[in-house]
């Protein structure tokens, strides 16, 4: 049976799937963090999700490369995925070809914030670009458009932010995945990044304007997308 591992920041981005899946909640093995796991079994795969959980201190989502990081790390150790699928939502450029609930798969992951100028190794260490080899074949069997995922911690965009994602060909930037992809990479886990576009960021209103008007509707086919891959993967699974 193939061990599936999501990971979703948002509650909100998890609740269909949960439902869809008739997942149950289970506990994590350290009750310090915050991160929340519901674990099923979906036509003959093993499925596990775990969210980033709520910050105690300030009672919002935990959002963000530092929470992203502590899930993964500690979802890969409990349950052992053979594949890590990071699902949620992003912003994207409508002057590339973007439109809201738009949904990518992520053939490269980097970081667009973390900026070292201390030399060319820090300089790749900080961009820290992660390629997703299965997400070519994966979106071309689901009819998906590939895009270069971009992770930083800010909501908004600076213009030195907007410089750089304009160097790649299609964005779409976010608050996780790059960090998720790190900890794949070290635990040669492989992993896919499939996001749905809230928010346009050349649009005159506000990122999150935009992220709470949209928020439902990407959300829900990112849910949709994330079912059709499910039910690709259980095919390969049967067929092996």
């Amino acid at each position: 049976m193939q061990r599936i591992t999501m990971i979703v920041a948002m509650k909100q981005e998890a609740a269909s799937i949960i439902k869809h899946l008739n997942l149950s909640d289970i506990d994590m093995h350290d009750p310090v963090l915050t991160c929340q796991a519901f674990q099923g079994n979906y036509k003959g795969l093993d499925i596990s999700l775990v969210v980033n959980g709520t910050d105690r201190e300030y009672n919002v989502e935990s959002v963000g490369t530092q929470p992203a990081t502590i899930t993964t790390l500690e979802a890969i150790r409990q349950f052992k995925p053979d594949l890590l699928i990071n699902a949620g939502t992003c912003g994207a450029f409508q002057d590339k070809g973007s439109a809201i609930g738009d949904v990518y798969m992520g053939e490269k992951i980097r970081y667009f914030d973390r900026r070292i100028p201390l030399g060319e190794d820090y300089f790749a260490y900080g961009d820290g670009s992660y390629v997703s080899k299965l997400a070519g074949e994966y979106a071309r069997q689901l009819g998906l458009k590939t895009a270069v995922v971009c992770t930083g911690n800010s909501l908004d965009m600076s213009p030195t932010d907007e410089a750089i994602l304009r160097e790649e060909p299609v964005v779409a930037k976010e608050m996780e995945a790059a960090a998720i992809a790190a900890v794949a990479k070290l635990y040669k886990t492989p992993l896919l990044a499939m996001k749905s576009v809230t928010d346009l960021m050349d649009e005159k209103d506000t990122t999150a304007e935009q992220f709470l008007a949209n928020l439902t509707r990407a959300s829900e086919l990112l849910q949709q997308n994330v079912f059709r891959l499910l039910d690709l993967l259980s095919n390969q699974t049967k067929a092996a």
